[in-house]
């Protein structure tokens, strides 16, 4: 990790929101979590940029608690639902270290993917007031097809069926996520002067049952895909 480069990367760049860094034991191998944070934090400091950052999952390396500290105001911790350990769920509650965060200004993504969403985790969280700032799939290419399926459309689902009102879910992925990008007013609103970009959706009954990233199931239906606009033209439906 290039500290030096990666700041002149991002001053080079227009378009550059923030610094990510996974510190997964599958990302960093045998490197130091600890050196890589400390690296992602001396970017994002020199740049003043924010860090999208993914947990590191064993307890017995790095307490959550522990990363959880390191993150700033306006930084976003993803796999927020994640149902391995450590989860910021114990024992039914959201744990203190993150309502701490929470209260500093750190923000809570989900990140659905293969591994980060669990119904237990989510349905305990919600429960404890505890919604997700934005909703996310971190869907791509590779996930094309694969199960369970999680494309944004059936994440929504998913938390609406976790107990989420579908106001506040689909709130966190239109101007939540605009907000917390910048784009506030551009993208995420039916607006005059907004980006003429709109998603139609259909809710579906009959919808296969939901499915989490551990194989437990949800019936309740789904909401799919219907019409795609793309500045003012309709590009899909």
């Amino acid at each position: 990790m290039d500290v030096d480069a990666c700041v002149a990367a991002i001053e080079d760049g227009d378009d550059i929101w923030g610094v990510s860094v996974n510190v997964s034991v599958v990302c960093c191998g045998d490197t130091d979590p600890k050196e890589v944070m400390r690296r992602t934090l001396a970017v994002a400091e020199a740049t003043a940029r924010p860090i999208l950052f993914g947990i590191r999952r064993d307890p017995f390396d790095w307490p959550l608690a522990d990363q959880l500290e390191l993150l700033r105001p306006g930084d976003v911790l993803t796999y927020c639902f994640n149902g391995q350990k450590p989860s910021m769920v114990e024992g039914g509650r959201v744990v203190e270290a993150a309502w701490e965060a929470r209260k500093r200004g750190v923000l809570f993504d989900v990140g659905h993917g293969m591994m980060s969403m669990d119904f237990g985790v989510a349905e305990a969280a919600i429960a404890d007031g505890f919604l997700p700032d934005t909703i996310s799939t971190d869907i791509y290419k590779r996930h094309v097809g694969l199960s369970p399926t999680h494309d944004l459309p059936r994440t929504i689902s998913k938390f609406m069926a976790s107990g989420m009102p579908e106001n506040a879910a689909f709130e966190r992925v239109t101007a939540a996520p605009a907000r917390v990008l910048g784009l506030e007013g551009e993208v995420g609103t039916l607006a005059t002067g907004a980006c003429a970009d709109v998603a139609v959706l259909r809710w579906n009954e009959d919808a296969a049952p939901l499915v989490d990233s551990s194989g437990q199931t949800r019936p309740g239906g789904c909401w799919e895909p219907a019409l795609t606009v793309r500045g003012g033209e309709i590009i899909g439906g």
